[in-house]
């Protein structure tokens, strides 16, 4: 628009305005086009299953107040699948939208997941947020233009807190997530969500998931502000309502209708679970059988099963298919489509799914329409003629019962033979590709598309990773008759379609003397160095190229960084074994002679110890000690990565030493952390930890033999550490926890009360280091509070003592269970109560002490290593209540306790001497 100005005329000011108006509502216009580019929410016209009214009324009352009342930055609500938890997410977000407080709501369930990383969630609910309230779009413009590449943790502050911030909103605006445990990558959100933990004045979340988050140990969990809400059966009463109501709606035949008792035995059966209602309902409404309402009705209403989990509603499903699809060649029908629309990651006409499944055009509609009795979902308006991903149309619960082990053979879909076919179909349209064109448009068609997104995703997905059983594989012959040029077309269409604003790949990048295995190696480096949240597609590059080139040992190594990676990003276990596999494979591939041989090794003992410590198999522990021994012996002095491998083996060896007790053990630990000590001499960056690591062996070994020259030496390498960590360290209060602990020893050994006071204020200076939610704030409290308790033991302090409570009581609060340190904090508190009831004599506060111990016990059940000692820890308070009540009860269970300890000190004595050996 021109520029010009008016002097001097009346009409001045109204021009100025008008003008200023005109280009505000074009920048508006540019930002609303700019923020459309961003990923969005499929449309959930139609989706929403109704949510009866005042049907979960205790339930919304409890929630809003828990929101209102609580500084949490995460409410999460979880219950068993078909308990209506989406129906009230959609409830609650309906709610704070009216309330003009919802600043997004995401439904998982609503969309294939398997492909989208967490940042391109994150991206979503930036649009949703913008949508919403377009005062924020600004900042989610900002956030687009300067979080390219970016961390998730970046993405969560510029794309969801500074925009919700700039709303300046008077209370923190909601977002809402429905079936967290429906995305894979939800552990990963969750770890980066803690970043947020001190803005719940700005922004809160609400999320459902099957599990209870804490309770199921998600990784990463205890750093995350959360308060766990569980949602229990709907009553007997909403469920009697909403048969009444629906009954009325069935097209029943000859007058037949449900009676009162049938309506009775209904709500009996359902368990209070919302999604076997409704099921119910859609069985009796649909016309997909011979068989009339009302004899549909008795064979449901015969069933003795009350619906308690899965078992009930897997009944309930295997009765309707048998109805909808009875014959043989109906129930082959049936498996191919529905293994299809499982493994389908993106929606499809119903012509081209027809091509890439192989399923006759004609037959689709009649499966979907057989199909409709069944979905908890509708497809969007407009999209009938279309296929749809599974999770988008069907209850989970029914996609776990079609794929489960035990489902009757008829209806059990194996998915990987839908993906092998998929992936056959996908690469057998490669050949039909256009060449790319250079002004970036997609000259594709929507099969094409699909094609070069998703073939590498269901090859190897769908075919074997023993390279004598791809070899045999039509998927193998075909992939050896892709052209140089179609492989290079193919190669860059693929980087366009996930990352299409990225610099242009060009055919020279993939140069004609390339394979398909370095063409695929090329596109997982580069999809790995974008900072996108595209793992799925590397991984899958990675698994298809080690498929056809099983002896390329890089292909291998790099597959393994990748699952480590994940792991890392995750928690999770199957990760870290699959990373063993490819990295073990590598390792074979690379002889000792090869000159990454040691690169291999210490790859493999990396991924084994990251397994032990998920599952706590010592014969991981025993191999990565294996592999790291050899990696040292082959990298002598002045190897450059020889102080990392004697890190590495020292680490493994020291949680060897807890297991096996042995000296020898600790010994060894020593004097490889002593080596590691001296190959970072001052300035070098590594140094604080290497003296950290040297003092905590060396404290061990005192704690073993007593001698006070290996405590004093701990004494001074961990202030020489603390030195090298000035007050703006980021991990200064591990080096004021590590001397302190080292100090309180000393106290202990000879009674200086000098060196106990000094390390009470280095814990007191630690702790202020870590407020909450800090993750070493726990810890902080529990080294404090037990300083105190020493304290009082040596001057009677009753202050410190009740100190110490105090602490031991907010550091429990920290560990919910089944948080790891949830033990030590209970054994803590209970010891410390045992010594203020000394104190006081107050009964209730040794019943509380009492109580902390058989919580203990119940964390130790038999079996567990520190049985025997949660055992006699629970004798000494009981017999102190004897001493006070004489009540029989204690002193039967006293009985009973020293029974046990004396029979598992008596199996300790048989297992003395025992060594573990490497």
């Amino acid at each position: 628009m021109r520029d010009f100005r008016v002097l001097n005329a009346p009409n001045a000011t109204h021009v100025n305005v008008v003008n200023e108006a005109a280009m505000q509502q074009n920048t508006d216009h540019i930002e609303r086009a700019r923020l459309d580019a961003l990923p969005r929410h499929p449309d959930m016209s139609g989706k929403r299953v109704e949510y009866l009214p005042n049907s979960r009324q205790p339930d919304v009352e409890e929630l809003c107040g828990q929101e209102s009342r609580s500084t949490h930055l995460v409410l999460c609500v979880h219950g068993p699948a078909g308990i209506g938890k989406s129906t009230l997410a959609g409830h609650l977000s309906d709610v704070f939208r009216s309330a003009g407080r919802l600043a997004a709501s995401v439904f998982l369930g609503a969309f294939a997941t398997d492909a989208l990383g967490p940042e391109t969630i994150v991206k979503m609910i930036a649009y949703e947020i913008g949508s919403i309230h377009a005062r924020a779009i600004p900042k989610i413009i900002e956030a687009m233009d300067q979080c390219h590449g970016r961390s998730l943790e970046n993405h969560l502050e510029k794309y969801i807190l500074e925009p919700l911030r700039s709303l300046n909103h008077p209370q923190p605006l909601i977002i809402i997530i429905d079936a967290m445990d429906e995305w894979r990558d939800n552990a990963t959100f969750m770890q980066a969500v803690a970043l947020l933990n001190s803005e719940s004045s700005v922004v809160k979340f609400i999320l459902t998931d099957r599990l209870n988050p804490c309770a199921s140990r998600m990784p990463g969990i205890d750093r995350v502000s959360i308060y766990t809400y569980p949602l229990g059966p709907i009553s007997n009463e909403v469920i009697k309502s909403y048969f009444e109501k629906y009954m009325r709606t069935v097209p029943w035949v000859g007058g037949r209708k449900a009676s009162p008792a049938d309506i009775e035995k209904l709500t009996e059966l359902s368990g209070g679970l919302p999604v076997w209602a409704s099921t119910v309902i859609a069985l009796l409404s649909h016309p997909f059988s011979e068989s009339p309402p009302h004899e549909i009705l008795a064979e449901i209403v015969a069933s003795r099963r009350q619906v308690g989990g899965a078992d009930g509603l897997g009944e309930l499903y295997c009765n309707a298919l048998k109805r909808l699809f009875p014959s043989s060649e109906a129930q082959t029908l049936f498996r191919r489509y529905i293994g299809a629309i499982i493994a389908l990651q993106e929606s499809l006409s119903l012509l081209d799914f027809s091509m890439l499944a192989g399923i006759p055009f004609h037959l689709i509609d009649r499966i979907q329409f057989s199909l409709s009795a069944l979905q908890t979902r509708s497809p969007p308006p407009g999209s009938e003629k279309m296929v749809h991903p599974a999770t988008t149309l069907f209850h989970l619960s029914f996609l776990e019962y079609v794929q489960a082990t035990t489902t009757e053979t008829s209806f059990a879909i194996p998915t990987y033979d839908s993906h092998s076919t998929l992936g056959l179909t996908c690469l057998e349209q490669l050949s039909s590709l256009p060449a790319p064109s250079p002004n970036r448009k997609f000259p594709l068609r929507a099969t094409q598309h699909y094609v070069v997104k998703y073939w590498p995703y269901h090859v190897s997905n769908g075919t074997p990773r023993s390279n004598d059983q791809w070899s045999q594989t039509n998927h193998c012959s075909t992939l050896r008759t892709v052209s140089t040029g179609t492989r290079q077309q193919w190669a860059i269409l693929f980087w366009r379609s996930l990352m299409p604003e990225v610099d242009e790949l060009r055919l020279e990048d993939f140069g004609e003397e390339d394979s398909m295995v370095l063409t695929l190696r090329k596109l997982a480096y580069w999809l790995g160095e974008s900072g996108g949240d595209h793992w799925g597609f590397q991984m899958a590059c990675l698994e298809v190229a080690v498929r056809i080139d099983d002896d390329d040992a890089d292909a291998w190594s790099e597959l393994g960084w990748c699952y480590k990676a994940r792991g890392d990003a995750m928690g999770t276990l199957q990760m870290y074994k699959e990373a063993v596999v490819a990295f073990r494979r590598a390792l074979r591939l690379r002889p000792d002679s090869h000159h990454d041989h040691t690169e291999s090794l210490d790859n493999l003992a990396t991924t084994l110890w990251l397994c032990y410590r998920q599952n706590g198999n010592h014969d991981c522990l025993k191999e990565a000690i294996s592999c790291s021994h050899t990696a040292l012996t082959l990298s002598p002095a002045p190897h450059p990565d020889r102080e990392r491998y004697l890190n590495a083996l020292a680490n493994a060896l020291s949680h060897f030493y807890t297991h096996n007790g042995d000296p020898e053990t600790l010994n060894e630990v020593i004097s490889l952390y002593r080596e590691a000590l001296e190959l970072c001499p001052p300035p070098h960056p590594d140094r604080p930890i290497s003296l950290n690591n040297l003092g905590d062996a060396l404290h061990d070994l005192y704690k073993c033999n007593g001698a006070i020259e290996g405590l004093n030496e701990a004494i001074s390498l961990h202030c020489e550490a603390l030195a090298l960590r000035p007050a703006s360290h980021p991990h200064r209060s591990r080096s004021l926890s590590h001397l302190a602990s080292t100090l309180g020893s000393l106290h202990e050994h000879n009674g200086d009360i000098d060196a106990l006071n000094e390390a009470i204020s280095l814990h007191h200076e630690a702790l202020a280091l870590c407020p909450a939610p800090h993750p070493d704030r726990s810890m902080c409290l529990n080294y404090l509070a037990t300083a105190l308790q020493s304290l009082h033991s040596h001057s009677g302090d009753i202050d410190a003592l009740n100190e110490a409570v105090s602490l031991h009581c907010e550091a429990l609060a920290l560990c919910p269970a089944p948080h790891p340190e949830r033990p030590m904090s209970l054994h803590n508190l209970a010891k410390a109560l045992l010594s203020q009831f000394e104190w006081n004599g107050t009964l209730e506060v040794l019943n509380e002490a009492i109580s902390l111990h058989r919580e203990l016990l119940v964390l130790h059940p038999p079996g567990h290593r520190f049985r025997k000692y949660s055992v006699k820890s629970l004798v000494k308070p009981l017999e102190k209540r004897f001493e006070v009540t004489g009540d029989d009860r204690d002193r039967c269970e006293i009985e009973e306790l020293k029974a046990e300890s004396e029979a598992l000190d008596a199996e300790s004595e048989s297992e003395s001497g025992h060594i573990y050996a490497l």
